[in-house]
């Protein structure tokens, strides 16, 4: 799977998923998903032609274990997963899945706590939230020197343009409004 970039629709209703089947958008991130829906939405996106990232962390009715992830892998075959889970990246990284790690900016504790677990588990990208902290983006992009994904509360034009300065990579949104800039 190519790396995203630009902006990333975030799926979390149907219409949602409606709209973006129908844009030039060529990756799609689900969020929220029920389990039993998730098969026959990627039957959709793979039919539009669409790279699919699932939040694994957030299938409802899927226990977000290896267990959970090896079904994933089999059945529902996304192109890549968002997760916080360690084990789950490395799954992911395993199968050749682009595996995306997600990452909060709590306070500086949780930012050294993530770094070094992005050190240990070395994902393709990492999706920090929010995405609205430039410096943070920049610091992060140079301790780890991968890709970085801006992601929550990213609310207009000027602060994707923002992220995207700092060196983020792509912008990830559910705010609709944001998908056509």
């Amino acid at each position: 799977m190519n790396l995203p970039t630009g902006i990333l629709p975030a799926i979390k209703t149907m219409k949602d998923f409606e709209k973006v089947l129908d844009s030039d958008h060529q990756t799609i991130v689900f969020l929220e998903t029920r389990l039993a829906q998730l098969k026959s939405l990627i039957k959709y996106s793979r039919q539009a032609d669409k790279q699919i990232l699932v939040h694994f962390d957030l299938i409802q009715g899927l226990k977000a274990d290896e267990y959970g992830m090896e079904y994933i892998i089999r059945h529902i075959k996304p192109d890549g997963i968002i997760s916080t889970r360690g084990n789950i990246i490395k799954l992911a990284k395993k199968h050749d899945l682009l595996a995306i790690q997600r990452m909060f900016l709590l306070d500086s504790m949780a930012v050294d706590h993530n770094l070094k677990l992005i050190d240990r588990f070395q994902p393709d990208c990492i999706e920090l939230l929010p995405g609205l902290i430039p410096d943070i983006i920049e610091h992060i992009h140079s301790q780890t020197k991968i890709p970085v994904i801006a992601g929550g509360l990213v609310r207009n034009k000027e602060e994707v343009s923002s992220a995207l300065d700092a060196g983020a990579v792509a912008v990830s949104t559910s705010n609709t409004e944001l998908w056509d800039i």
